[in-house]
């Protein structure tokens, strides 16, 4: 078994020390960095100013283990979604969704999920391991690609709402976000990044202390406690008061509206007393939601609403001022269901 170490794990003075001690000069350092964090390079002899005697010490002693999209899925509405094999084989997924004024990647911070919510097809994923930040800066790197080879476009916006909960892999994200914000990295702005949670009130908190850049999203989908108790296992030691609390903070600190995403289901959060919850939660909290059409996982308990029952809740949060924006699914052609088709991948390892 090969005992050569992750270049892409090294700092750049770490870096800088390895070619100082082979009697190299300390440019190289920024050139290999700029290779592996600003053009996402996959190979050491991609890398064109260097020697090839040096590219094949680097080789020698380091390896870059990358991500590559062992399946790509294409909708009838643009999106692309794509199953990505780790270096180790295990597979997470990202998705590319175009509209007309951006292009946006939904990645994965997770293999799996350790969180249950019944309507997430992640959650059936029983095995769960935290991405490091190279495997997230990959799944930008692969998105970017396809953005301008299949769109002429460049990727504009970044949501981690993929696999897992980013704030149970809290230090591997932001050290992603770092990488992809970075004049040394991508160069992205952080403004268009957007991290999403299912309501981890002390990671909030944390959060906002650290004074981030980029936007929060909150996955609610009620804001009543006996409903989100059913749904989603998390409200139990993190119940809507407490979310309450952490958002108001995040507000405080940041001055930045955290985004609700909300489903709509049919017989479970659709009644007069659903929406007069989240009207209340948002009196509380500035915020914008985002009322999304559920793309079915199966044909359980989780259907989408009637619309009516969507613009009824559209309507009550426009009357308090509150920006109410109705999503329409996507990809609904492909697995595009979080998880999908990951699941789909693990089932057919398994035959």
């Amino acid at each position: 078994m090969s005992t050569a170490r992750d270049i892409r794990a090294l700092s750049r003075a770490q870096i800088q020390e390895y070619f100082q001690s082979i009697g190299e000069p300390k440019f190289r350092a920024t050139q290999v960095y700029e290779w592996l964090w600003q053009k996402g390079a996959k190979d050491f002899d991609q890398m064109t100013n260097l020697s090839l005697s040096l590219r094949e010490k680097l080789k020698a002693e380091f390896v870059i283990n990358h991500i590559r999209v062992d399946e790509m899925q294409r909708s009838s509405d643009g999106t692309i979604k794509n199953a990505v094999q780790l270096y180790d084989g295990l597979v997470v997924e990202s998705v590319l969704i175009p509209t007309d004024n951006r292009i946006t990647a939904c990645i994965s911070s997770q293999v799996g999920c350790s969180l249950d919510c019944n309507f997430c097809a992640t959650a059936r994923l029983k095995r769960m391991q935290n991405l490091n930040p190279e495997e997230i800066y990959d799944q930008v790197v692969a998105i970017q690609n396809e953005a301008e080879s299949f769109f002429g476009r460049p990727l504009t916006n970044i949501v981690f709402m993929g696999m897992g909960e980013p704030l149970m892999n809290y230090n591997n994200v932001i050290a992603a976000i770092d990488k992809i914000t970075s004049p040394d990295g991508l160069g992205m702005s952080p403004r268009r990044i957007t991290v999403s949670t299912v309501g981890l009130s002390k990671m909030i908190r944390k959060l906002a202390d650290e004074d981030p850049k980029f936007k929060l999203a909150l996955s609610l989908h009620s804001a009543r406690d006996e409903v989100r108790d059913q749904i989603m296992s998390i409200n139990l030691k993190n119940p809507v008061a407490d979310l309450i609390s952490a958002c108001q903070y995040w507000y405080e600190k940041t001055k930045s509206k955290v985004t609700l995403e909300y489903v709509v289901w049919r017989d479970i959060n659709d009644k007069p007393e659903d929406i007069k919850a989240l009207v209340d939660f948002c009196k509380k909290v500035p915020t914008k939601v985002n009322l999304i059409e559920y793309n079915p996982i199966d044909d359980g308990m989780f259907q989408q609403a009637d619309f009516a029952a969507v613009e009824a809740y559209q309507q009550a949060l426009q009357a308090i001022g509150t920006v109410a924006t109705v999503r329409r699914s996507r990809g609904k052609d492909i697995d595009a269901a979080c998880g999908q088709l990951a699941n789909k991948n693990e089932l057919l390892s398994e035959s």
